[in-house]
């Protein structure tokens, strides 16, 4: 039976040459990250979209407890608009989506628009 691993010399010895020459020092580059871009989540005052219901889609949608929800809710009825939370792009567009799926299903004309943090 043959040996499958072929036998070594050890008459030459494997490493950087003694002479200096050959050898390269690999640096590393530093990439400047920058932190994504922030956005807010604004919901729009109207006349027709019950405070409760609002105060439910904060609670669901953005996680607010009732107090919290119930500040954001008089914000924006008295001064026509509200920050409901602050996200990544992606995030921030989903939750959109979401508090408008919810208030079509709701049968309310609820707004919410992203804006730039």
């Amino acid at each position: 039976m043959t040996n499958p691993f072929p036998a070594r010399s050890s008459a030459t010895p494997k490493g950087p040459p003694e002479d200096g020459q050959g050898a390269a020092v690999a640096e590393k580059e530093e990439l400047a990250l920058e932190p994504p871009k922030l956005f807010q989540v604004v919901m729009l005052n109207d006349d027709f979209t019950p405070m409760e219901f609002v105060v439910l889609v904060l609670q669901e949608q953005f996680r607010h407890d009732i107090e919290t929800a119930t500040q954001i809710m008089l914000k924006i009825h008295h001064e026509g608009r509200g920050v409901c939370g602050v996200y990544t792009k992606d995030v921030a567009a989903t939750k959109v989506e979401l508090v408008l799926a919810a208030a079509r299903q709701a049968g309310h004309p609820l707004q919410c628009i992203l804006e730039t943090a």
